[in-house]
């Protein structure tokens, strides 16, 4: 194994000089493999429903549980001098930041976060793991530098809900508190909920038990998203650790069994994700191996997982030499998503070398193929998906086509061809959610009231913000491309019949996509013709839907035509972080992304920026000037940058449509991630 150096990425502290918001703005994530995390800002205060330093992810109908909220560090000195380190709210809703004075550097380490902290003469260094396929935490604290060996207090706090559940839900307490050889268990007066086991180990320590309640916390980004941001966290009382040189303290959680929370002692669990961390990257295709791309190859590692508790599933694949992996479309809120799946996975699989992995997705998903179609999502603790998507299902083709090219696996593509077949003979007849091609032109039509099919899916009750019934542009690109692989994959395979038969019904599509969706007095494509069923109502929005006729593998726009649209998204939607969704002359266009729900949803797909859309755009730019990398290569300059912004380490989902374009939605995106480090090795 070729161990490649230590991937850095630093954020130094100054309390004189900066502004202490930064620390709540900046937020840090670990994942365990399994749909579970920690994550917190880097001040140590919960400003979200899903903050914490455990959200398990368990077996269905649980699904991701906040198990651990908060801890408070606090170091006591010989003179009884008390330094608070963590952030945490007060009674009252008061903030307490002032830890902030002696933290004096946050970094990420090969993606692990590691806080250093300056009091008096110690420099003391705290750090987060989570032991991969484990429902556990470390947090370790070591002193590396001082003379002075204080007395370090942790308190634990917890309320135990479902991390989508209210802050005001779920079962705040009383808990019971079970104690036996240094060993902790707590748990709910009610049941619903697994224990939560407590140890700590490395250092001398005693628990002591004084019961509190932590009344009126209040998380302030629940607040400014229009939810309840107001309740309460249960402590049972505090370790106190006697510190010592050399030596290193870690308090571990977990809802596994104390078998498994001690197979590994914390230096080995350490030593373990490491080594885990360097093969990450050794099975890395050679330019995302270092810098930028590297971290990105951590970043993406986030969202490749094992579902918890779908044991069936499980059990029916490791019956055909099988394993079950998907992949979490984004964090805190999403699950597994079937397009944000198949976008993502040339990125997170393919550029990073886990092409096994890539093939038990695709074998994963094709099981789930229902009317002929994948599932658009699993619900969070849910065994089945639901299928309401459009898309999904076309852009399998895509992910199965790059899978294909890139491992030459004959075996899955035999496997799947019957399948494939379905799927297109489902639509050509037509299926659920009135998805069907149109005889008189060859063109997939979908729609349906109160349903919303494309990746623009914005909902609120029976509010479809974009409902883009009809036609849409990158339905019939993607329609295109997968009749246009089906016929290459069932030539090669020896059909020439078949092939020769969805060829036609290809280069049919073609013909009327090239006479129907190209708006000649804008010079881009209509985004959807036949709006509604109406042959005479066309949405002339201009959106980067259009791109995906060019950047596909079989882009289905004459050729000609390509730079005009290429052009008109650059000057209509391009921005440092991705593309707009809808261009700033329409009427329709909303420039921020803020707000309650409504607002937020309003605005999501009609100016919103994307950064997923980077890699349509760059591709179909290689198409219009393939000897250009370089020029490619800038539109990308500003994403290095913002891996010290909202999420480090990562790329969040969507940014405001102007300048200073500030980043909202989920913290760390499948899609964005995916497209960027695809991208970033593509214009190398």
């Amino acid at each position: 194994m070729v161990h490649n150096p230590t991937v850095m990425r630093r954020m130094t502290w100054n309390p004189a000089q900066a502004s202490r918001e930064v620390l709540l703005n900046r937020e840090w994530i670990v994942t365990n493999g399994l749909g579970g995390y920690a994550s917190g800002t880097i001040s140590g205060a919960v400003t979200r429903r899903y903050h914490g330093l455990l959200i398990a992810a368990l077996a269905a109908p649980l699904g991701r549980v906040v198990m651990w909220n908060h801890v408070s560090e606090s170091l006591r000195f010989s003179d009884n001098e008390v330094i608070s380190l963590s952030g945490e709210e007060r009674a009252g809703g008061q903030l307490d930041l002032q830890g902030a004075g002696y933290l004096r550097e946050f970094r990420l380490e090969d993606g692990l976060p590691i806080w250093t902290y300056h009091a008096r003469d110690l420099l003391l260094e705290k750090r987060v793991i989570l032991p991969h396929l484990q429902n556990t935490v470390h947090v370790a604290y070591r002193i590396l530098e001082g003379t002075t060996l204080p007395r370090l207090e942790l308190r634990p706090a917890f309320h135990f809900r479902h991390h989508e559940v209210p802050v005001n839900k779920g079962t705040a307490g009383p808990y019971k508190l079970s104690a036996v050889n240094g060993r902790y268990d707590i748990a709910p007066a009610r049941p619903g909920f697994p224990a939560l086991r407590m140890k700590l180990c490395g250092c001398e320590s005693v628990f002591t038990i004084a019961a509190r309640k932590i009344p009126q916390v209040v998380y302030r980004i629940e607040q400014s998203r229009g939810y309840a941001h107001e309740g309460e966290l249960w402590s049972p009382g505090f370790f106190d650790v006697d510190l010592a040189k050399e030596r290193t303290a870690t308090l571990i959680a977990s809802t596994e069994k104390w078998e498994i929370v001690e197979v590994l002692d914390a230096e080995q669990a350490l030593a373990s994700e490491r080594e885990r961390r360097a093969r990450l990257l050794d099975a890395a295709i050679p330019d995302a191996r270092e810098g930028f791309p590297a971290e990105l190859t951590f970043a993406a590692d986030q969202f490749i997982i094992t579902p918890a508790g779908r044991f069936e599933e499980a059990a029916r694949a490791h019956a055909a030499g099988d394993e079950v992996r998907t992949i979490i479309a984004g964090y805190h809120w999403f699950t597994d998503w079937g397009r944000d799946t198949m976008i993502s996975l040339e990125g997170l699989t393919l550029t990073t070398g886990r092409r096994l992995e890539a093939g038990y997705i695709l074998r994963t998903f094709a099981y789930y193929i229902r009317d002929g179609l994948i599932p658009n999502m699993f619900p969070d603790g849910a065994k089945q998906g639901l299928y309401h998507t459009a898309d999904a299902t076309l852009w399998f083709f895509h992910a199965l086509g790059r899978y294909i090219e890139i491992t030459n696996d004959r075996t899955t593509l035999k496997l799947l061809l019957p399948a494939l077949i379905d799927i297109v003979e489902q639509h050509l007849r037509g299926t659920k959610f009135n998805i069907h091609v149109d005889p008189i032109d060859g063109l997939l039509a979908q729609g349906e009231e109160c349903c919303q099919l494309t990746w623009m899916d914005a909902k609120m009750g029976d509010w479809v913000v974009t409902p883009r019934r009809g036609k849409a542009v990158e339905i019939n690109a993607l329609w295109y491309n997968a009749l246009e692989l089906l016929a290459g994959w069932l030539r090669r395979t020896g059909s020439a019949a078949a092939s020769q038969h969805y060829e036609e019904h290809a280069q049919r599509t073609r013909v009327s996509f090239n006479q129907r969706f190209w708006f000649a007095d804008g010079g881009y494509l209509y985004d959807v013709v036949d709006c509604n069923g109406d042959k005479e109502a066309h949405d002339v929005s201009c959106r980067p839907n259009q791109l995906f006729a060019i950047s596909l593998d079989h882009p289905v726009l004459d050729q000609e035509r390509w730079k005009s649209v290429v052009d008109i998204a650059q000057n209509k939607l391009l921005t440092p972080l991705g593309l707009r969704s809808l261009s700033p002359n329409d009427p329709e266009y909303k420039p921020i992304y803020s707000g309650d729900l409504r607002s937020r949803d309003g605005a999501y797909h009609q100016g919103t920026v994307w950064a997923w859309l980077i890699g349509p755009f760059i591709d179909a730019w290689l198409k219009v000037y393939p000897n250009d990398k370089r020029g490619a290569r800038k539109f990308l300059e500003t994403f290095p940058v913002h891996l010290s912004d909202n999420g480090l380490g990562t790329i969040s989902e969507v940014y405001d449509a102007n300048e200073p374009h500030l980043a909202g939605g989920c913290i760390a995106q499948a899609w964005s991630v995916a497209e960027v480090l695809r991208c970033w090795v593509k214009t190398a």
